[in-house]
């Protein structure tokens, strides 16, 4: 069931990414590994060395490692998924990874602490989805992106306390979801919303930590 779940969040959306013409990839190239990738063990990993880009979605779902090296991955042309791995405490094994044409979705890791490892991502082509993570920190790790093509999602992080790995975020062309976030004061979410140029379409936000800014965004400035 776990299993499924995980394709059925995969699903592939193909915006360019290896043939992006500002790239030297060539989508046929052997160094560029054709179609969907899913990592359940170290093995998986291992098998995906000889890679560096991925014309398809990479999932990362139900390994029991705390830690994975995919460094030498720099580019994504459909998801990223990295969902309910029990074990898994960084995302530094992305490090190289500057270009993701779909998704970007971390749910259900219940030992991750950061997402320093997403540090090179500048923007995400569909939906960005942080969600059900309770050791989660911050978004620090998130500070690189500008533009989410569609939905973003912030749901039932226990511990994160603002928003400040959003900062440079200035484009939400969809719907915008923040709640469920215990620690998260509704302020933070003004302020995000402030400096967004660019959307969202429609906002909602509720159930995070009460202050003056709450109820949001109705008192937001």
């Amino acid at each position: 069931m776990r299993y499924l779940l995980l394709m059925a969040l995969a699903t592939v959306l193909v915006c360019g990414g290896c043939d992006d013409d500002s790239r030297d990839h060539d989508p046929g190239a052997d160094y560029c590994f054709q179609g969907d990738y899913y990592i359940t063990s170290t093995s998986d990993v291992e098998s995906l060395e000889p890679y560096d880009c991925i014309n398809g979605t990479l999932a990362v779902g139900g390994a029991e490692f705390n830690s994975f090296n995919l460094q030498q991955i720099i580019w994504i042309s459909g998801n990223l998924v990295i969902y309910d791995n029990p074990n898994l405490t960084n995302l530094d094994g992305l490090s190289s990874l500057d270009g993701l044409g779909g998704k970007l979705h971390v749910i259900s890791n219940d030992t991750l602490t950061n997402l320093d490892g997403l540090s090179g991502i500048t923007s995400v082509g569909w939906s960005l989805d942080i969600s059900s993570n309770p050791n989660l920190a911050n978004l620090d790790g998130l500070s690189g992106i500008t533009s989410v093509g569609s939905f973003l999602i912030i749901r039932g992080n226990d511990i994160i306390t603002n928003l400040d790995g959003l900062s440079d975020l200035t484009s939400v062309g969809g719907e915008l979801y923040i709640y469920n976030n215990d620690t998260l004061p509704g302020c933070e979410v003004c302020d995000l919303l402030d400096q967004l140029t660019t959307g969202p379409t429609s906002i909602w936000v509720y159930d995070n930590l009460d202050d003056s800014c709450t109820p949001v965004p109705a008192n937001c400035p």
